[in-house]
Formats: C-alpha cells, structure tokens, sequence
C-alpha cells in the first residue's frame, strides 16, 4: 500500500456520532447484525414452526380421547293410551370417547416423515438468511471504508487541483502560460468538486445501509482482519458448495417433503381403520334414575366418492413434486454460477490489487516528474493534469480492487455454505 493510502485509511473516519453505540470492528458489526435483524428472527420463527409441525404430524398418530357433556330440559307428552317417561325433567348426559388410528393408509407415517423434511428445509433456510446478512454486513463494511478513502483521495486531488489552479494563475499574470492553461485548471477542479459531491452521496447510502443491516450508525471503522482462508482450487470450491450451500440442501429437503406428500395424498383414497371406546352416563333428575352405556370395537371407513377432491389433490402433490426437482436443478444451476462468479473474481481482483499497487507507485513518480518539468517549461499544464488524472484513477482503482478482493472472498464461502458465525469466529445463537 502507498503512502497516501496508509495515510488515508488512518485518516479515515469522520465525527459521526453512533446511534446506540458505533461498532468499530468488523466483529462488532457483525454481531450486532445478527442480534438485531427481524429478517434472521422470523426465519428462526419459521424454522421453530416447522419444527412443531412433527409434533402435530405424530399426535395424529396416537390415540385421542374426547369428553362430551350436556344438560337439557325436556318436555314429553303422548296421545297414546299407554305412555312412560311423560313430563317434564332435566337431564344430564356425558359420554368419554377414545379413538386410536390402527390403519390409515400409509398416510400418518408419510405426513410425519413430510414434516420432518420440512422442518429441515427451513433450518437450511434460515442458515441462508443467516449468510446471507453476513455476507451483507460484510459488504456493507467494506463499501463504507472504501467510500471514506475515495472521498479522501478525491479531497486530496481537489487541494492539489486547487493549488495547480492558482499556481497557473501566478503563471498567467507573469505570462509564462496561456488562458488555455488557467481554463484546464478551472475545469479540472470544477470536474474534481462534482465527483467528491457523487462519492458523498454514495458514502450517505452505504452508511444507511450499514444502518438498516446493523441498526448502528457508523463510527470510526477499523481495517479488516484478513479473509478466511479458501479452497485451492475452483473444483474443489465447486464440490463444497452442491454439497453444503444452504439453499440448494433447503431445496432438497422441500423435493423430499413433497415425496412424502404424494404418499399422503394416496393415503387418503384408502380405508382406514381405528379402535374405539365409548362409556357414557345419562341421569334423570326429576326420577333419579341413572343410565350408564360402555362399548368398544373397530370402526373402517372406506373411501368411495369424494367428488373428485381426493384425486385432484393427488395430482396437485404429484406436480409439487416435479416443481421441487425442477427447482433442485434450477439451484444447481444458480451455485454453479455464484461460485464461479465469486472465485473468478476473487482472482481478478487480487491481479488488480497487485497491478494497482505498481500503477500507484509508477503515477505518482510521474506525477512527481511531470510537476518538476513543468516548473522548467519542458511540461504544459495539461501534461501535468493528465498525470495527476492518472494518478487519481490508479489510487482509486487500488481502494476499489481491495473492496472487491474483500467482498469476492465471502461471497466465495457464501455460496460454499461456509460462511458461517462458527467460520467467522462468532459466538451467537444460531
């Protein structure tokens, strides 16, 4: 790194004041993102409502005993010559019921091993969520620290611009130069001061999105620690990520939940059957008479006509399925296409850091030269505005390739499925 970049990253860093408390590391960033995000906590809440799903899933497959009651008021008469039980009396009646499923089909055993498919579905979704805030909050860092160092490359370009200007002024006025000159100068600062204003503004959004991810507002920013390591080679990235990226295993898992959702749905059209007891009690107030009822036996229940419902669910489960493995493939696809992205990448931007670091070194040796030679009437202004563009374009190249070096990394272990809190040195609930 060049001198003026040590001195910008040192330099960076402006008075904002934190909106709770500014995180100054990497680290506090991160954590804070993982603890404050509503996006992370419903998908922890989606997760954990799957999970009661298999609950539910094995309740229907044990037995259920129900207690019915009542108490009526009932009025009897009759015109019959002979009649009982005339009159009017209270009566009171309660009933016990147990019902345990004995066969259904397949049915109850396919909609636990449904839920169970999606419960895990949705922890790999939220393994997702999850790296992908990272990876956000990540980015979200970066782009902050590469924003303040553009704007202090461009400050320090405009106090040379502006001093450029009235030197050629001074110039000018003794008649070594041309108006031309002064003109070049004017125009050159004038550009320099509308490019400082864009790179605010993209500071402004890049601090509004670290505060969206983060809820902090950010303060001064450290340098950050070195990426974790990666793989050697791109196949070897490749086979990591189709065998633990999060969204291809969440895809998976729905492929087999919707497996297991045809086995229900042909459940349905089959008999079923169950055992049940009954025990009841009936009491007249009036006469004080008690009536008591216990019995016991199996009960089938036979599907014969359900108006097409059954089968048409059958098919819909049928399609499901097919949607779930189309989208496996379709996933396959998409890592393939993120993990070549990110290696290849990776791999440009460490080339260009390299090739900025010399070009820094060379431009500003020129620059140097170009100032030195002007001064003995063997440069025009312009040659030395053209060295100085030059050698702001390189220094702004150089931050620009470590942001992307940085971010190339984690988007890396991103769709590897590796950037995880663990990988990251986080201690947090998952």
């Amino acid at each position: 790194m060049s001198r003026y970049l040590v001195t910008a990253v040192l330099g960076l860093a402006a008075a904002a004041m934190p909106l709770p408390a500014g995180a100054d590391t990497l680290r506090d960033a991160l954590l804070a993102a993982w603890q404050n995000s509503p996006t992370l906590e419903a998908e922890r809440d989606s997760a954990a409502i799957a999970g009661e799903r298999i609950n539910q899933a094995r309740a229907n497959r044990r037995p259920t005993v129900d207690l019915f009651g009542s108490y009526v008021y009932e009025s009897i008469d009759s015109d019959r010559p002979f009649a009982f039980n005339l009159g009017d009396r209270p009566v009171a009646s309660t009933q016990l019921e147990a019902r345990l499923p004995v066969y259904t089909g397949g049915r109850l055993d396919a909609g636990v091993r449904q839920a169970r498919a999606g419960a895990m579905a949705a922890n790999a979704q939220l393994d997702s969520t999850g790296q992908r805030l990272l990876l956000d909050t990540v980015t979200a860092y970066v782009d902050i620290i590469r924003d303040r160092e553009v704007i202090s490359i461009r400050e320090n370009s405009i106090d040379l611009l502006r001093g450029q200007l009235t030197e050629s002024q001074d110039r000018f006025d003794v008649g070594d130069v041309t108006r031309t000159d002064v003109a070049l100068s004017e125009a050159r600062l004038e550009g320099g001061r509308a490019q400082l204003a864009a790179a605010q503004a993209r500071l402004e959004g890049s601090l509004a999105n670290y505060a969206q991810l983060t809820g902090l507002e950010a303060g001064l920013m450290t340098p950050v620690p070195s990426a974790p390591d990666l793989p050697d080679t791109f196949d070897e990235a490749l086979a990591i990520a189709l065998e633990s990226n999060p969204d291809l295993q969440a895809a998976q898992h729905a492929e087999r939940a919707a497996r297991e959702a045809v086995d229900v749905a042909k459940g349905a059209l089959r008999p079923e059957v169950s055992i049940i007891g009954q025990a009841g009690l009936q009491e007249y107030h009036t006469e004080g008479w008690t009536d008591t009822s216990m019995s016991a036996g199996a009960q089938a229940r036979i599907p014969l006509y359900s108006g097409g419902a059954k089968t048409s669910m059958l098919q819909e489960s049928k399609l499901a399925l097919s949607r779930a493995r189309t989208q496996i493939a379709q996933f396959q696809r998409i890592i393939r296409t993120q993990t070549a992205q990110a290696w290849y990448g990776h791999e440009a931007a460490e080339q260009s850091v390299a090739a900025s670091r010399r070009q820094v070194d060379a431009a500003e040796i020129a620059y140097e030269g170009a100032r030195e030679e002007l001064s003995v009437g063997v440069r025009t202004t312009l040659d030395v505005l053209q060295q100085e563009q030059q050698l702001l374009e390189a220094r702004l190249a150089l931050a620009t390739a470590e942001r992307d070096r940085y971010v190339a990394a984690h988007q890396l272990l991103a769709a590897m499925g590796q950037l995880t809190p663990a990988r990251l040195g986080l201690s947090v609930r998952e």
